[in-house]
């Protein structure tokens, strides 16, 4: 196998500025959605007092957790040694760090006092899980960016292993501390549970790996540079266990609540009465999340196309984005269980199933949150060596023969 030689894009045509130009559009409008709420407060979206995670937050949640799944591939070549993935490292944590900031950009915006943020970065309270992952979130900048370095400079490449080994601890402590945002709350039946942790490592891979192929995919179609069978091939593999891992999660997970009483009313609520919820679980994160790209990857003709592979990792997004939802406001939606065994009624709309219509400003700022990960990773590979010129097979199949 050849050494690669990673290149800048020239970034000198029209259809390269005309991305950029609409990436930025899709920022500005996210920046004017929060100029909306900010003044107009919570109350201009569809959150409440019962409902305080929106759709901001399935956004942003899922670009946290596709940023430490997009750093898989590069640890895939540094802390398990396969060489075959070693010139799609450089890429894979660009878009890591990319896919964490415009996730914590929604995050922010969406505090409704951005500048609070000052006192969440000075004063800690370390029985909070999200105490823990603001120092997870600003580690793995700093870890990935040294990562990153010991890539793009030469005289730095001997100690890529050691900081690869890092970087991958890191992100597995990260996802780990985000699912656990959703494990430690005891109060939320739905999000009760050990698994969520293991569960958000498995989804970070999938979601992460999908995102990453349709950057990997664009980037060499619109720079017309070679892209071989043989890794196109290895990375839609990977995808589809990948994909596979998380159904298995999911399964587990609604197999082990169904087998605890306590569970059995959110578990109906999920999978059979909840309306929009159980809509988006079975036709959302079932079949055009899971079945829908399973079939494609794997079937013999069609899995060998890319368009339809792109089809399916888009799929795998909107999947995601799909499950983020149930999760995050179909947990809020179910009532809470203040009285075990008993029916609670009050003015407060104690034991009533919470509303929630995500509003168009709250849509907007999370695909913001896209559009700068996007924007980064577009300006990132032309003034930085991102990218290698040929992923042919025989440039990068060891076993290639012509």
């Amino acid at each position: 196998m050849k050494k690669p030689v990673f290149t800048q894009i020239k970034g000198n045509s029209s259809g390269y500025w005309m991305l950029l130009a609409l990436l930025g559009g899709f920022i500005l409008t996210a920046l004017g959605a929060t100029y909306y709420m900010e003044h107009g407060g919570h109350y201009v979206t569809g959150m409440s007092n019962n409902i305080v995670w929106g759709m901001p937050h399935v956004f942003a949640v899922f670009l946290i957790v596709a940023a430490s799944g997009a750093l898989n591939v590069a640890s895939i070549s540094s802390v398990f040694a396969k060489t075959a993935y070693k010139p799609l490292a450089p890429l894979s944590t660009l878009l890591a760090v990319a896919l964490l900031a415009g996730g914590l950009m929604v995050l922010v915006l969406d505090l409704g006092r951005p500048d609070r943020l000052i006192v969440a970065m000075t004063k800690y309270n370390f029985k909070s899980i999200f105490a823990w992952n603001i120092i997870l979130y600003n580690g793995f900048f700093v870890v990935v960016g040294i990562y990153m370095w010991t890539m793009l400079q030469r005289s730095m490449n001997k100690y890529s292993k050691v900081a690869g080994f890092s970087a991958f601890i890191w992100r597995l402590i990260l996802t780990t501390g985000t699912g656990s945002i959703f494990g430690f709350l005891v109060a939320r039946q739905a999000y009760d549970a050990a698994i969520m942790a293991p569960m958000f490592i498995v989804m970070s891979f999938s979601y992460g790996l999908a995102i990453y192929m349709l950057v990997l995919m664009a980037s060499y179609k619109w720079t017309n540079r070679p892209l071989g069978d043989a890794t196109f091939k290895r990375l839609k593999n990977l995808l589809g266990v990948f994909i596979a891992g998380v159904f298995y999660f999911i399964v587990v997970k609604h197999l082990t609540n169904l087998y605890a009483t306590e569970h059995h009313g959110v578990e109906a609520f999920i999978l059979r009465d909840g309306g929009i919820y159980t809509q988006m679980f079975w036709y959302g994160v079932m079949l055009i999340g899971t079945v829908i790209p399973l079939a494609i990857i794997y079937h013999p003709t069609v899995g060998m196309s890319r368009s339809a592979v792109g089809v399916a990792s888009l799929f795998v997004i909107l999947g995601g984005l799909a499950l983020m939802y149930v999760i995050i406001i179909g947990g809020q939606a179910y009532p809470l269980v203040l009285f075990p065994g008993k029916e609670v009624s009050s003015t407060f709309f104690d034991g009533m199933v919470n509303n929630y219509a995500p509003t168009l400003a709250e849509t907007l700022l999370g695909i913001g949150g896209f559009a700068v990960a996007l924007f980064i990773v577009a300006f990132a590979v032309k003034v930085l060596r991102f990218l290698p010129e040929s992923l042919a097979d025989e440039a990068v199949d060891p076993h290639h023969s012509k």
